[in-house]
């Protein structure tokens, strides 16, 4: 989440206090750095009224919020948010402010007059284009005993739900062990970026070097590096706008110089040298460009939402298409059966593949839009599937609740 523009004429006042700290911030914290990534600066005691002229976001310490939420509640006024029968957070006029600080805490049996209640679910739709996945938001209460719960449930709420293989299944165990040594530990997510961006450079030179086990080895530590640097922001509330673009910045440039560098390697082991490859550097790198381009066109042109997130069957596809990830997949095979060679092939010709694959579903969708009209995200209905794709729905989309946690 990165910060947003400052958001004028809004004091926020954080009600009570909480002991418990979820992935090593405490709940002022994380509620300060909320309110800041959604624009908004003037944060003061709970005590202190509003100035002349602003209104007052009050939110409870006890209550873990979504992103999302806060965001929703710093652009509406004249309401009072609740958790099951808690009212936990509040934005209203300076003169209601007194009032709704005594209903938040319980001391006022009503809220102000013309300030209507709501809950989370009411205020964000379940379908998060961001994310790829349907996650009705959520306010938890916190405490001791659901810390654990809350932790995991936050963990798995920062993963795209739509991504490949590698990242789907594999990594999510050690990330979340690796994000939870950084977070106590004070490690900033930039910090891992940065290490990411090092690992790359690093790489790069041991493929042109020939040297594909190391290289392969610190480019597979690179891709779980690139896994944790944004859960970890998320979970922390850290993203900035520096860290966000030098990671997409790095994860769109580095691939195909992976790939060519990989070529350069190939006469150490025997292989077809660097310069006489130039056929299969131009399908790497021709097709990497043209499905990054129908990828974005498609979310231009034709709904704002990803390729991926069009159909179930694009989710699944999104899984092994030409994506870094199931590239390495392909060169640590073959170099496993001693043909480094076969994998730069394999990259070129799954390349190709998918970028045809790309250009039929960006071509099929501006046909149907224009016969039938605006085309949609399957996920904006995941809630209301009748069971046609459950299975999809359960992979891709939805993000269960642990029993132990009660929502509002």
């Amino acid at each position: 989440m990165e910060t947003n523009t400052e958001t004028p004429g809004i004091s926020v006042r954080i009600v009570g206090d909480c002991a418990v700290h979820v992935w090593g911030l405490s709940s002022p914290e994380r509620l300060r750095r909320q309110v800041a990534a959604a624009g908004v600066s003037d944060i003061a005691p709970a005590t202190q009224p509003p100035g002349p002229g602003r209104s007052s976001l009050l939110l409870r310490a006890d209550h873990l919020f979504e992103q999302r939420t806060i965001n929703d509640l710093v652009g509406r006024q004249q309401l009072v948010l609740r958790c099951g029968e808690t009212p936990v957070a509040a934005h209203v006029t300076g003169a209601q402010f007194a009032e709704t600080k005594a209903y938040l805490e319980g001391a006022r049996a009503t809220p102000p007059t013309g300030v209507a209640e709501t809950t989370a679910t009411s205020l964000s739709t379940a379908f998060n284009p961001v994310l790829r996945k349907s996650q009705p938001p959520m306010v938890l209460p916190i405490r001791a005993d659901n810390r654990a719960a809350i932790e995991r449930y936050l963990f798995d709420g920062a993963y795209k739900g739509i991504t490949d293989v590698v990242t789907k299944w594999v990594w999510p165990a050690p990330a979340r062990a690796v994000v939870r040594l950084c977070a106590h530990a004070g490690i900033p997510p930039n910090v891992v970026t940065g290490s990411s961006v090092a690992l790359v450079v690093v790489a790069t030179w041991l493929f042109w070097r020939g040297d594909f086990a190391l290289g392969l080895l610190l480019g597979w530590i690179m891709t779980f590096f690139d896994t944790v640097d944004g859960k970890l922001a998320r979970v922390t509330v850290q993203a900035t706008r520096i860290g966000h673009a030098l990671d997409k910045g790095t994860d769109l440039i580095h691939p195909p110089i992976w790939y060519i560098a990989w070529g350069y390697g190939l006469a150490a082991h025997g292989g077809p040298a660097g310069n006489s490859l130039w056929d299969v550097y131009a399908v790497i790198l021709v097709g990497y460009i043209v499905g990054r381009l129908i990828e974005g066109a498609f979310n231009v042109l034709l709904g704002r939402f990803a390729l991926y997130t069009w159909t179930p069957m694009d989710a699944w596809v999104r899984l092994i298409i030409a994506r870094r990830n199931p590239n390495l997949i392909l060169l640590s095979g073959s170099l496993l059966v001693g043909r480094p060679d076969v994998g730069l092939y394999a990259v070129a010709a799954w390349t190709a593949l998918s970028s045809v694959y790309l250009a039929l579903r960006l071509l099929h969708g501006i046909i149907l839009r224009l016969t039938r009209g605006p085309i949609e995200s399957w996920l904006k209905y995941v809630d209301s599937d009748g069971g046609e794709n459950g299975l999809s729905a359960r992979i891709f989309a939805r993000r269960t609740l642990p029993p132990s946690l009660d929502a509002g």
